[in-house]
């Protein structure tokens, strides 16, 4: 593609060096690695390193042309710009010549629940015949292309080249989680969304946005942002949720789990059995996508009340896409869950359930449902949360504790993981005391464990007919299912052997 083109629309403050903007480029990143003969290099200022010092890599890789923030005593041409992440996220749409106008796209944030929200779409939309592709937490999955997840929400130039590639291989649908940081760092700029959805909001990732008001601010802009044409989808039980409904462009559709005044809402829940069962209400004609009020019975067939939360947001994004109720209902009776977001693992003698516990929000919706559960016993296996600072993990521990006492928790054992994590998410010093003082202010006592290995075997060998086993953590836990295989293997405990182990050993983590 010719310069010109790419440069289209791209505000420029200056120019240094000589500009052929006939020039063809067969190329762009932000990574001066991947830069190829006849190349574009965009260097970006990150929070760890500024891309400004690999200009001179980029060149020798074959880069002819930089797009710059500041010059460089480097000899190449360099376009300066206000802002190189904008820019890349204007140039990516010119490169791959806007892709996203060309699909459906359904953009999904909320706190909790993006990833399994996303799964339960993309499942129903399946079943319902729709080529589609999903990019999110876990992967970006379209056709025969599966590529591991780095950051929730890909970066501009990689979702741009992403649609092309979906359009190429004759997707018509796109599901997305929307992370808080794709939008505060400009990822998801030029991404023509058809369908944007705010599920949840509760205090999280405040460190990196560096308040709540600003976290809401940003977590926000799908909405905000939302064009004239398409729908938003708002939860009315979150006051500063419902308080975007008039300030988009989009129409909206709203919904509650707590009351029938919404579009959309739920009544008659019932978790006794972990599987969520209640009736789906559509509380009016809906001209909009020719819906009429209605009700109808809903099973899921993943368990929590996470995943009953999760259900109702992917069937009112269904019903938007005017997916006919029966594939709806079919597709989440089959659909089993995604990894770690109150996973059953194991539901033969004892039921194993694994949860990333990732914040105050998560314990809530994960004991909640365990509230309304039949177990005789509860055995609690708590990884903790490593490198995130004491304030955060005290306001966790403080909530884990609660819940104990609640539910009346027959064992608590604590791992610091230190077999499975990497140094990043190592459990501080600091963080193992601010544990240990929260749990004996709260009179709670645990039996520690440094290896994941053996909090699993002991907390296992504890179990008994008809209790639950919870493993509960982050990155820490994050191959505790692949230890509870072993051991379940090894001790005889498992009948279905082919199904159980067809599922952990096709995890992610």
């Amino acid at each position: 593609m010719k310069l010109r083109e790419i440069l289209k629309d791209i505000e420029i403050i200056d120019i240094r060096g000589n500009i052929d903007l006939d020039t063809e480029i067969s190329n762009m990143s932000y990574n001066s690695k991947n830069i190829e003969a006849s190349g574009l290099f965009v260097a970006i200022k990150g929070k760890i390193t500024d891309g400004h010092k690999y200009i001179k890599n980029a060149k020798n890789h074959g880069a002819i042309v930089a797009v710059v923030e500041d010059f460089k005593e480097v000899y190449i041409p360099q376009i300066k710009v206000d802002n190189t992440r904008k820019s890349l996220a204007d140039l990516a749409k010119n490169f791959y010549k806007d892709p996203s106008k060309d699909l459906k796209v359904i953009g999904i944030t909320a706190t909790n629940g993006k990833t399994t929200t996303s799964f339960m779409l993309k499942k129903i939309l399946s079943e319902n015949k729709i080529n589609t592709g999903i990019i999110g937490t876990v992967y970006t999955k379209f056709a025969d292309v599966n590529i591991p997840s780095i950051l929730t929400t890909p970066e501009s130039l990689e979702l741009q080249k992403y649609f092309k590639e979906m359009l190429d291989k004759n997707i018509s649908h796109v599901v997305m989680e929307v992370s808080s940081s794709a939008q505060q760092m400009l990822r998801v700029n030029n991404i023509d969304f058809d369908i944007v959805s705010f599920g949840n909001l509760s205090r999280e990732h405040i460190d990196q946005h560096g308040s709540f008001e600003n976290y809401f601010r940003d977590k926000s802009k799908i909405i905000l942002n939302a064009k004239k044409g398409s729908f938003a989808l708002l939860n009315m039980d979150n006051e500063y949720i419902a308080s975007l409904k008039e300030k988009t462009k989009a129409s909206v559709l709203t919904f509650s789990m707590e009351n029938l005044d919404s579009d959309f809402g739920i009544s008659k829940l019932d978790l006794s059995t972990g599987f969520g069962k209640f009736m789906f209400h559509v509380n009016r004609d809906i001209k909009e996508i020719n819906l009429k009020k209605q009700s109808f019975e809903v099973e899921m067939g993943s368990v929590g009340y996470a995943s009953v939360m999760n259900g109702v947001i992917a069937i009112s994004l269904a019903l938007i896409l005017q997916v006919d109720k029966n594939i709806i209902l079919n597709a989440l009776k089959n659909f089993k869950g995604v990894e770690r977001r109150f996973e059953l693992i194991y539901d033969e003698n004892f039921k194993v359930l694994d949860d990333h516990f990732a914040n105050e929000k998560n314990i809530d919706v994960t004991m909640t449902t365990l509230s309304q559960m039949n177990y005789k016993n509860l055995h609690i296996l708590y990884a903790i949360r490593g490198n995130r600072g004491v304030e955060l993990n005290r306001a966790v521990d403080e909530r884990l504790c609660f819940w104990l006492k609640k539910l009346k928790a027959s064992t608590l054992f604590t791992t610091f993981s230190e077999d499975t994590v990497k140094q990043k998410d190592k459990v501080t010093q600091e963080e193992k005391a601010v544990y240990a003082e929260v749990l004996k202010n709260n009179n709670i006592e645990t039996v520690y464990f440094n290896e994941l290995k053996d909090g699993i075997n002991n907390i296992l060998k504890k179990a008994q007919s008809g209790d639950i086993v919870l493993l509960a953590g982050c990155q820490g836990m994050d191959k505790g299912a692949k230890f509870v295989e072993k051991y379940l293997l090894e001790n005889n405990l498992v009948t279905n052997i082919k199904d159980f182990t067809k599922r952990i050993d096709n995890r992610t983590c």
